[in-house]
C-alpha cells in the first residue's frame, strides 16, 4: 500500500458495499468524516490506519445548488465579495442545513451592487435562481437608502420620484434631512447616485436593503447566511 494512502471514494465504496459514484455523492453531500471530520472531497487520500464513516441518515442523492446572501461592506468590489464567502463568515445554518465546501465553488452573483455601495448581494448555483433575478430583474422591487449631502433644488423630490421608466417607476421619500428612501423596479447601478446629481444631491452613502421579498433584516455587515427553502424573491 502506498503512504499516499487510496481515494476516499474508493474507501467509502468499498466499506459501504456502493458503486464509486454513490461514494463520491455521499462524500460531495459531507455524509463522510475521517478521524471524525466530515470531508466532502472525493479525491481525498486517506490511510488504512485513518477512521472512515458515514454519518446518520446519509443519503447518496446529488447535492442541491444553494443561494447565498451577503451582506456586503461597502467598497467591496464583485471578486473580493465573491472571496469574502468563507466558513468563518457564515452568520447562521438554518435547521437541516449545512455549510459544505462545495457551497462555495460555481457562484454565479445577480442583481450586482455598486462597489461604493453596501447590502444585500446575491450569489447562486442555481440557474432558476438566476434567470429570475436576471431575466425578471425589471419586475422585481428593491429598496435602498442614500446619505446625501447638498441642497436639493425646489422640485427635487418630485423629479427624484419621476426617474425611473413608466414600466419601472421610482419611489423616494425623505427618512431624514440627510438620508433618503429609494424603492423601485429595475434599479442600476450608478443610477440613484445619477438622479440624485441631478436635484443638487451628492450621495455618501448607499445601501441596499432589499432585493423583492427579502431583506437584510438582522444579517450583520461582511457575513453571509443560505437562502432558505421557503424564501422567494
Amino acid at each position: 500500500m502506498s503512504d499516499e494512502g487510496i481515494r476516499l471514494a474508493k474507501r467509502v465504496a468499498e466499506f459501504a458495499g456502493c458503486s464509486r459514484a454513490e461514494a463520491e455523492r455521499y462524500i460531495a453531500g459531507g455524509w463522510v468524516s475521517v478521524d471524525g471530520t466530515v470531508v466532502d472531497e472525493p479525491a481525498t487520500r486517506v490511510l488504512p490506519a485513518q477512521q472512515v464513516a458515514l454519518l446518520p441518515g446519509a443519503t447518496a442523492e446529488e447535492p442541491q445548488p444553494v443561494t447565498i446572501l451577503l451582506h456586503k461592506p461597502a467598497g467591496l468590489h464583485g471578486k473580493a465579495a465573491l472571496d469574502s464567502l468563507q466558513a468563518e463568515t457564515l452568520f447562521q445554518t438554518e435547521p437541516g442545513q449545512r455549510f459544505l465546501k462545495r457551497h462555495l465553488s460555481r457562484l454565479t452573483p445577480a442583481m450586482p451592487l455598486e462597489t461604493l455601495a453596501s447590502g444585500l448581494v446575491v450569489f447562486s448555483q442555481d440557474w432558476r435562481v438566476l434567470r429570475k433575478l436576471g431575466q425578471d430583474s425589471d419586475r422585481i422591487e428593491q429598496e435602498y437608502v442614500a446619505e446625501v449631502s447638498g441642497a436639493i433644488v425646489e422640485d427635487g423630490l418630485a423629479r427624484l420620484n419621476a426617474g425611473g421608466s413608466p414600466k419601472t417607476p421610482l419611489k423616494a421619500s425623505w427618512q431624514s434631512e440627510a438620508r433618503l428612501r429609494f424603492a423601485g423596479k429595475g434599479i442600476v447601478p450608478g443610477q440613484i447616485e445619477a438622479l440624485c446629481a441631478k436635484v443638487g444631491l451628492q450621495v455618501t452613502g448607499l445601501r441596499r436593503l432589499r432585493i423583492g421579498r427579502l431583506a437584510l433584516s438582522s444579517l450583520p455587515v461582511g457575513q453571509w447566511r443560505y437562502l432558505r427553502d421557503s424564501e422567494k424573491f
